[in-house]
């Protein structure tokens, strides 16, 4: 599988020099958010600003916060976790790419999922560790 790191690389300088750029973000929101084109299995992001949707698990500080990667795949598998629909398309949380983004690499807002779902996400995190 070939990766444009090369391309990645140019816009992770331009969305770090962005200092000016700093989301306002809440916990429950689905988001686009810039993640890069990663090594080996880690999850990328897609298109041209390589972006994909992710949850936003909990605000760590203005500067980062805490994300799960979603996916539209069907696969059944215990780190999966059902969402619901999200841009008209289902989706599920990639539990196993939990991980720490800076704010700058966060975009458009999607929308926010309801409490009784979010709870159940937050759930099955806590249970996998």
């Amino acid at each position: 599988m070939h990766k444009d790191f090369d391309a990645w690389n140019e816009i992770k300088k331009k969305t770090n020099a962005d200092d000016a750029y700093l989301p306002l973000y809440h916990e429950r929101q689905v988001r686009w958010c810039r993640l890069g084109a990663n090594v080996g299995f880690e999850q990328d992001g897609t298109g041209t600003d390589f972006s994909r949707p992710v949850l936003i698990l909990k605000g760590l500080s203005r500067h980062t916060c805490l994300v799960v990667p979603l996916t539209t795949s069907r696969k059944k598998h215990k780190m999966r976790v059902p969402l619901g629909r999200v841009d008209d398309k289902q989706a599920s949380v990639m539990l196993s790419q939990i991980r720490v983004v800076d704010t700058k690499r966060l975009d458009r807002h999607i929308g926010t999922i309801n409490k009784k779902i979010f709870e159940h996400i937050r759930k099955a995190v806590k249970d996998m560790l």
